[in-house]
């Protein structure tokens, strides 16, 4: 059980670092892409209410990366206490 979880989170990492990476290369048109819309369909429940939390510094948005520091300290935590 603990491997399908921590499975499911690595995906969502990788989730949140292809959305990163499509906001630089594509930060306004990539939502006509079915690829784009899934991805974003994946990262927005997460990352909607951190932003909601987190003030914007500039043109930056904080909120992927600590998703991924949440992401992290939960595997961390799964991992040791089994």
């Amino acid at each position: 059980m603990l491997a399908l979880i921590n499975l499911l989170l690595l995906f969502l990492q990788l989730a949140i670092f292809a959305r990163i990476i499509v906001s630089w290369i594509a930060p306004r048109g990539g939502l006509n892409n079915p690829i784009v819309n899934v991805i974003y369909q994946i990262t927005e429940p997460i990352l909607g209410p951190l932003r909601r939390i987190l003030p914007r510094v500039g043109m930056f948005d904080f909120s992927p990366m600590v998703a991924i520091i949440i992401i992290v300290l939960i595997q961390s935590a799964l991992g040791s206490s089994g």
